[in-house]
């Protein structure tokens, strides 16, 4: 059986840094972002970035952008404005993969826009914030309603702008 801790996406792991609102809309199957011209921007990004490599390697519920020497993870990012939410995206990965096989790796994010390279690696103390995290995301998850409304520098460009400040 697949540990509870397993359950969520990096999307998911994501939105809690960018928006708890935004975590809860997509995590109740309200998914907006598809039409959300910065996120096709990402996605022409990761198709034409690192030609040569496995894309969107598909473990469980996460989706790794490419796995590298058999021991680097990698996440394409556009640019570097939400790097925690990046950042925990990718220790997320770290530690599903730690969970679920026992292996320990090394995660890079890229910003081929910016042509710069960020190392993240799962310490001891960086497994015990997931493990919090994920406590917190689930019980972001199970409200009856969406938390509410807090506005950021990037609700102007958010797909679910509609839902919380129309």
């Amino acid at each position: 059986m697949l540990d509870p801790t397993l359950h969520f996406t990096g999307t998911q792991i994501n939105y809690y840094f960018v928006c708890k609102r935004k975590l809860w809309f997509f995590s109740h199957n309200m998914e907006l972002e598809s039409d959300s011209d910065l996120v096709l921007l990402g996605k022409l990004l990761h198709e034409h970035s690192y030609k040569r490599k496995l894309k969107e390697v598909e473990v469980g519920r996460i989706k790794i952008d490419f796995i590298e020497k058999a021991q680097e993870i990698h996440e394409i990012k556009r640019s570097r404005k939400i790097e925690d939410a990046h950042v925990y995206q990718l220790l997320y990965y770290l530690y599903f993969i730690k969970k679920l096989t026992g292996k320990v790796m090394k995660g890079i994010l890229n910003y081929p826009l910016l042509k710069k390279k960020v190392s993240v690696e799962l310490t001891a103390e960086k497994e015990m914030e997931i493990q919090d995290l994920l406590k917190d995301v689930a019980r972001i998850i199970d409200m009856k309603k969406p938390p509410e409304a807090e506005w950021k520098k990037y609700c102007k460009t958010c797909a679910y702008r509609e839902l919380c400040w129309g």
